[in-house]
C-alpha cells in the first residue's frame, strides 16, 4: 500500500537514502531539511525515476515549522502514514573541553527536534486511528564512551522518549526505534575537537552504506497491520563498540 512518509534530515545520509528507497518502493515522500537546494535535487532524482516527492525547508528545532511540515502533508495528501524522525547532529568532544554551544545544539536537534516531530504527527495519527513513528537513534543509545557523553545522552533520551510513545499510544499507532552503528554520513564533519575528529576518522574506516539503514526502515513500515517492529540495531560486522576512546 502506498504511504505518505515524512522524513526529517532528508538532505543527506540516512534521510537521503531512505527517501530514495521508499520512493522507489512506491511511497510518496515528503522531504524536510534546512538545505532546500539539496532537497530539490533529491526530489528531481525521485521524479526522474518515476516516484513522487514534496520539498519543505525545515528546521526541526522550530516547533511551528515541524507542525506546519506535518499539517501541509495532510492537507496535500489526505493523511500522514509514517513520520521518520531522522534529523540529528554529532559534534563529539570531551566534557572538559566545555563545548557548551555544541552540547546545546545536540539537545535542541536530537531531543527537542524529536519531541517536535511527535507533537506534530501524533494528533494526525490519533485522528486517523493509526500511523507509524520511526526514530533514528544510534548504538550510542546503548553505550557511552569518552567524547560522546552528550551525544549518547541525547540518543538515550531519544530511545526512552520513543519507547514512552510506544507504551502510551493506541494500538493502531506503531512505533519503531532504529539504532544504526557506523554509517557513511556527514555527521562526523561537525566535530571541531581535534582529538575526537581524528579518532572518529580512524573509527569510520569501516562503515555501512546509508541504504542499509533505509532497508531497516522499509522493513519496519512494510509489516502488516498488527505487527509492530519496536527496535532494530544495525552495525557493521566489524563494530564492537561505539567509538574509540580519546585521551589528551
Amino acid at each position: 500500500m502506498k504511504k505518505t512518509v515524512l522524513i526529517t534530515g532528508a538532505s543527506s545520509g540516512i534521510g537521503h537514502a531512505t527517501a530514495l528507497r521508499l520512493a522507489g518502493e512506491g511511497h510518496h515522500v515528503v522531504l524536510g531539511a534546512r538545505r532546500e537546494d539539496r532537497l530539490t535535487t533529491l526530489a528531481k532524482e525521485i521524479h526522474d525515476a518515476g516516484g513522487t516527492a514534496d520539498v519543505h525547508r525545515l528546521d526541526v528545532t522550530d516547533r511551528a515549522e515541524v507542525t506546519a511540515f506535518a499539517d501541509a502533508a495532510v492537507e496535500a495528501h489526505g493523511r500522514l502514514d509514517v513520520f521518520v524522525a531522522n534529523a540529528g547532529v554529532m559534534p563529539l568532544s570531551r566534557l572538559d573541553s566545555l563545548h557548551v554551544d555544541e552540547w546545546d545544539r545536540m539537545i535542541d536537534v536530537n531531543v527537542r527536534g524529536l519531541l517536535h516531530g511527535i507533537a506534530a504527527a501524533l494528533p494526525h495519527f490519533r485522528r486517523q486511528g493509526g500511523g507509524h513513528f520511526v526514530t533514528i537513534a544510534s548504538t550510542g543509545a546503548h553505550e557511552v564512551v569518552p567524547t560522546a557523553a552528550v551525544y549518547c545522552g541525547t540518543k538515550y533520551a531519544a530511545r526512552a522518549i520513543t519507547e514512552g510513545l510506544r507504551l502510551e499510544a493506541e494500538p493502531g499507532i506503531r512505533v519503531t526505534t532504529v539504532s544504526p552503528g557506523v554509517v557513511e554520513s556527514e555527521l562526523a564533519d561537525s566535530i571541531t575537537e581535534a582529538g575526537a575528529r581524528e579518532a572518529m576518522r580512524t573509527y569510520r574506516a569501516v562503515t555501512l552504506p546509508p541504504d542499509t539503514i533505509a532497508g531497516a526502515i522499509s522493513y519496519a513500515i512494510g509489516q502488516p497491520d498488527g505487527v509492530d517492529v519496536n527496535e532494530v540495531i544495525v552495525r557493521p560486522t566489524a563494530q564492537r563498540q561505539l567509538s574509540v576512546p580519546v585521551r589528551r
